[in-house]
């Protein structure tokens, strides 16, 4: 498919069409919608055969209106300085939209990950970083990155380890970044939190039967059929929680082809089919589709496109079959395909609202760090006297006890994840409610996407018009 390179010309359009709702003036929304600074950076680094590699990164600032700045840092051999600048625009409003006090940020390595040794891939991780440091676009108060499409854990670990060592006297120094392991300043259920907050934006949406009721779907998600485009940490954290709660799985597509099943696939057996043969094709009771873009038009009821952008073009928009497209990447769908779904009579449940599950987490990793303290670990044992007490009080009233297991479980306290899920699904359904309320109140928008974006325009129009520089 040949490469748009126009990410954030496609964003800025969306942009101009939800503040044509909003009346704000022309100086305010201009400054809201530009990149406010962008960092481009062409090192040199030692490859494994002792040869100089040439690398370009960059480091894109879109908005200071909150700090500190938040975004991921992706490396692809593919990206440029505009999908930079548009991915730092989408972290501003996603932000904004779900209610997380940052500006939106981006980085980008310009390297093919799977040509690269492990070694390489480290120097060029810390010298990236010692070049940010020096310029100061990154620091716990400044601008936090954390994990995006070819990076991991791993990465963020060298960053935050690279940081500290050029930021001794910094007791905050692991805050800045997120997506780190566990064991160095990490929190648990960062890892599925894109993926497991795209299931708890469709719970949202299939609850309204109204809704559902208009695209010929039942309410629920147990039952729907799911297609799913890339098999990543968000394609299949959002494929298994969908298969726990009772979907079915009819296709998942990888970057080599695509397997499908109407009588549903089981994510974790695809997954432990890819560990053993590096593909998932050929799964055992699947049939192997060859074309990946070919399963964005299988038959199904939700379509979880979580690969790249622009794979729902003008081209094959007409031929897409779900009821629901549910975007968990960033980017998927062209404007010209959004108004071709929409003609279709489509729920659209845009990027900038339905992927915010890993901003929302890394911002509780972001408290833990400055904290210096996990979740639950104060209140875990107070409330699991407080629970007991209460029931020890129920059953001398009722006469009646439960067994141990039950009541174990009846007065266990939060531990991290939980609360770390419970705050996920309770941001992530109150946004939805709010871009939800604010389409029925204007009609006229016409999409999710753009009462998401105009929810986004007016939250961040408040605060620069609080700071007193636009009448």
């Amino acid at each position: 498919m040949t490469r748009r390179p126009r990410f954030f010309a496609d964003l800025s359009h969306i942009f101009d069409r939800a503040a044509s709702f909003g009346g704000h003036p022309s100086g305010l929304l201009d400054q809201i919608k530009r990149c406010n600074a962008v960092y481009r950076i062409d090192f040199p680094v030692r490859r494994s055969d002792g040869g100089i590699q040439v690398v370009r990164a960059w480091r894109a600032e879109h908005s200071h209106h909150r700090l500190p700045l938040k975004g991921g840092i992706r490396y692809s051999p593919q990206v440029d300085e505009d999908e930079v600048m548009a991915l730092a625009a989408l972290m501003t409003f996603k932000c904004a939209i779900v209610d997380v006090p940052f500006g939106g940020a981006k980085g980008a390595v310009q390297i093919d990950t799977r040509a690269c040794a492990d070694d390489q891939i480290e120097r060029i991780t810390r010298r990236y970083t010692h070049e940010l440091v020096r310029k100061n676009f990154i620091g716990p108060a400044v601008d936090v990155p954390a994990p995006d499409y070819g990076t991991s854990s791993r990465e963020m670990a060298w960053i935050a380890d690279t940081y500290a060592a050029l930021r001794p006297d910094q007791i905050d120094a692991l805050g800045c970044v997120t997506g780190k392991p566990v064991d160095l300043g990490g929190i648990n259920g960062r890892t599925e939190a894109t993926g497991r907050g795209l299931y708890y934006v469709l719970c949202e949406a299939c609850d309204r039967p109204d809704d559902m009721r208009r695209i010929g779907l039942g309410p629920g998600v147990a039952g729907k059929r799911i297609v799913v485009q890339g098999f990543g940490k968000v394609g299949y954290w959002a494929a298994q929680c969908c298969h726990e709660a009772g979907a079915t799985i009819v296709g998942i597509a990888e970057h080599d082809g695509a397997v499908a099943s109407p009588g549903g696939l089981d994510p974790d057996a695809v997954r432990g089919h890819r560990t053993a043969t590096g593909s998932i094709l050929d799964c055992p009771g699947a049939a192997t589709l060859p074309d990946t873009r070919a399963a964005l038009e299988l038959p199904c009821d939700v379509l979880i496109p979580a690969a790249i952008e622009h794979q729902i073009t003008e081209e094959n928009a007409p031929r897409i079959q779900a009821r629901i497209v549910l975007e968990g990447a960033n980017g998927p769908t062209t404007p010209e395909a959004d108004a071709i779904l929409g003609d279709k009579g489509v729920l659209v449940i845009p990027d900038i609202y339905a992927n915010a599950g890993g901003v929302v987490v890394s911002y509780f990793e972001w408290l833990k760090n400055l904290s210096h303290i996990g979740f639950g670990r104060i209140e875990k044992r107070y409330q699991e006297s407080a629970y007991s007490r209460i029931l020890g009080t129920v059953e001398s009233a009722t006469g009646d006890r439960l067994t141990p297991d039950e009541r174990a479980a009846v007065i266990r306290g939060p531990d991290e994840l939980t609360m770390v899920n419970s705050g996920l699904e309770e941001i992530l359904a109150v946004a939805y409610r709010e871009i939800r309320e604010t389409l029925e109140r204007r009609p006229e928008m016409g999409s999710l996407r753009i009462a998401a974006m105009a929810n986004a325009i007016e939250k961040v129009a408040r605060s620069y018009l609080a700071l007193g520089v636009f009448p």
